[in-house]
């Protein structure tokens, strides 16, 4: 998924600097971000609170949107570089397609998983037909610096291994919880997870006390950490926890997001993870000139247009906190 903001912002992110070592409870109220004609979505990362969760390094819930009589998701083909992107659905189809030639339909559940590595572009798309809800998540992961330049790919993971406990089910989307490992390919000590609560269950989930931590609500009611989280909300939970209190009032879905603490600086902007200033400019004259980001073919409509990127430079400052 692109961001589509014309004003995108550039942004340092990263560094050890303003980790939080200790356990906190901290809420993250989201943006609301226009995403084509139908699509609304709650963009959780980067906060004007909080840039990064471990690696996770930008965080979209949408829906649940009818769109019986809507087109849908519509996001042209766009450039990403430096990233990973997670794709994942609660409700409907989005059908993917990417410049190395792939075309899938993910569905709820499934892992849709691209490396951008040095250069990919791809769109997302409800097919047609499409289903009449839409719900779900897009998220980045971005790449450390050994492993940034790596040549582009998209993995498709249609069967996720669970870890469950009673009334709570958890889908490991990428990484590892609990000693039970995602298959999806991961570049740094990582956690995703999708929790499924029954109503009135209560579990305490084991942690790495080494890792970050947030948790996004994606539907129901549910307390974290004895924090109420609402849909499209998240709640931050720092470092040095072993386990999480988790309790639902109804039936719930939950994303937990975690990871070792992203030790590098990095700049970000518009779709593009990079190391300084050049590298993104050089990654928007690329994609407005050249032929680096390949091409998307098949999808009904143009490409998106780079919006201008802001004058002058940006200097590394930590993480934000």
């Amino acid at each position: 998924m692109s961001n589509l903001d014309r004003q995108a912002p550039l942004s340092v992110c990263g560094g050890r600097g303003f980790v939080v070592a200790e356990p906190v409870r901290e809420l993250l109220t989201p943006r609301r971000v226009q995403l084509g004609e139908s699509t609304q979505v709650r963009r959780l990362l980067p906060n004007l609170g909080r840039r990064m969760v471990g690696a996770w390094v930008f965080v979209d819930h949408y829906g649940p949107d009818d769109i019986a009589d809507e087109p849908g998701m519509q996001v042209p083909p766009h450039p990403h570089m430096g990233l990973q992107t997670v794709s994942w659905l609660h409700e409907g189809e989005v059908l993917h397609r990417d410049s190395l030639g792939s075309l899938r339909t993910i569905r709820p559940r499934e892992l849709g998983l691209m490396t951008s590595g040095r250069a990919i572009s791809h769109s997302e798309e409800s097919p047609k037909p499409h289903a009449r809800f839409l719900h779900g998540a897009q998220l980045w992961v971005a790449l450390p610096d050994a492993h940034r330049h790596v040549e582009p790919y998209f993995q498709h993971h249609t069967d996720l291994p669970t870890v469950a406990a009673t009334g709570l089910t958890a889908t490991v989307i990428l990484g590892e919880l609990d000693g039970t490992a995602s298959p999806g390919t991961a570049y740094t000590p990582i956690v995703g997870a999708d929790i499924s609560l029954d109503a009135g269950a209560e579990a305490r989930l084991p942690l790495d006390p080494d890792f970050e931590y947030a948790v996004l609500s994606m539907s129901g009611e549910a307390e974290v950490d004895g924090v109420p989280v609402l849909p499209g909300s998240m709640l931050y939970l720092g470092c040095g926890r072993t386990e999480l209190p988790l309790r639902a009032a109804s039936d719930a879905g939950l994303m937990l997001l975690g990871g070792e603490p992203f030790g590098e600086e990095i700049v970000m902007w518009w779709n593009f993870v990079g190391r300084s200033h050049g590298e993104i400019e050089a990654a928007r004259l690329d994609w407005t000139e050249g032929s680096r980001f390949g091409e998307v073919r098949g999808y009904d409509g143009g490409r998106l247009a780079a919006p201008a990127l802001p004058p002058g430079t940006v200097k590394p400052r930590g993480r934000v906190h």
